[in-house]
């Protein structure tokens, strides 16, 4: 796995080995990304359920000012702290190494993320309960 494009572009990524975390596919953060650029440029960019947080990382090397990583599994947390070191972009990160709803509450009150990412576990019903809990989310802009 690799960042596709930006500042790290071509930079190889660790992942986590296993099968608790599903690497998303070049091919899908190509296209992921290419609709999402027109909002990367100094954007506050939320990584939810983050594994090696790839995404995240894709975002900051395309223009995003700063990103959160949630993760709770440890051994991916620190998959997570290894690929920000080695892209060198840990300064515009911060990484949140517990449960979801838990980062949830603990981001409340602060300015609104510009894009959310979430790639929950399958077959556990995480999506809807996070989901749920944007509802009420003081972080959640009008046109996130």
């Amino acid at each position: 796995m690799r960042v596709i494009a930006g500042k790290c572009r071509s930079l190889p990524l660790k992942t986590v080995p296993g099968r608790q975390t599903r690497p998303t596919t070049d091919r899908i953060k190509e296209t992921l990304f290419n609709m999402l650029q027109p909002y990367l440029p100094d954007a506050r960019f939320l990584d939810l359920f983050a594994g090696s947080g790839a995404i995240g990382i894709e975002a900051l090397s395309r223009g995003a000012e700063r990103a959160w990583f949630v993760e709770q599994n440890k051994a991916a947390a620190d998959c997570i702290r290894q690929n920000l070191k080695f892209t060198k972009l840990e300064q515009q990160a911060v990484l949140l190494p517990m449960e979801a709803h838990a980062a949830l509450q603990s981001l409340q009150g602060q300015e609104p993320f510009d894009c959310i990412f979430m790639d929950p576990p399958y077959d556990k019903g995480l999506e809807k309960d996070v989901l749920y809990a944007f509802r009420d989310a003081s972080f959640i802009g009008e046109d996130t």
